[in-house]
């Protein structure tokens, strides 16, 4: 069972994929060119301030909008540990595991946590934070699989032994 701690990053409802990774630099050539304007139309400064280990709470719909790739790759490469949120926009989800981010729903934290609270992750058992424990569902292993992979391309090569 996998444990982690990580510094909190709170963002509302509703967080659609333009804000996470507006528009006008998807014409970037990399995400790591990219990554800098994560989320910049909410809080310009903030990809700049995310840490290796760091975990996003939002609200409900998280990752609404658009059907772009480049959102979760964006947050991954931002190092963010996981996203826990109320709800997710379906399609975010998916794009998500397959890029190896690891999501978690939880309807309950985003109202006692405060940016900058650390919060433990005990994953597909609990979150605690600030001495209170937050009951949270396991992904199912097949999604385990590909997120612990770094994603489904390196998940279909692992699984057919394919190495470079």
């Amino acid at each position: 069972m996998e444990k982690f701690t990580g510094k909190v990053w709170v963002l509302g409802d509703d967080i659609d994929t333009d804000i996470i990774i507006p528009t006008e630099y998807l014409a970037l050539p990399t995400v790591e060119d990219m990554k800098q304007y994560g989320i910049s139309p909410l809080r310009p400064e903030l990809a700049g301030l995310i840490g290796e280990g760091d975990i996003i709470v939002a609200g409900k719909n998280f990752g609404c909008g658009s059907s772009r790739e480049q959102a979760p790759e964006i947050i991954k490469a931002l190092k963010v540990k996981c996203v826990i949120a109320k709800s997710f926009a379906r399609i975010f989800f998916r794009n998500s595991i397959n890029n190896g981010l690891l999501l978690i729903e939880n309807d309950q934290i985003q109202d006692a946590v405060k940016e900058g609270d650390k919060i433990d992750v005990i994953l597909g058992e609990s979150i605690t934070l600030n001495g209170q424990t937050y009951p949270i569902h396991s992904l199912p292993d097949n999604l385990m699989d590909i997120i612990n992979a770094g994603g489904l391309v390196a998940a279909m090569k692992k699984r057919n032994g394919i190495t470079e």
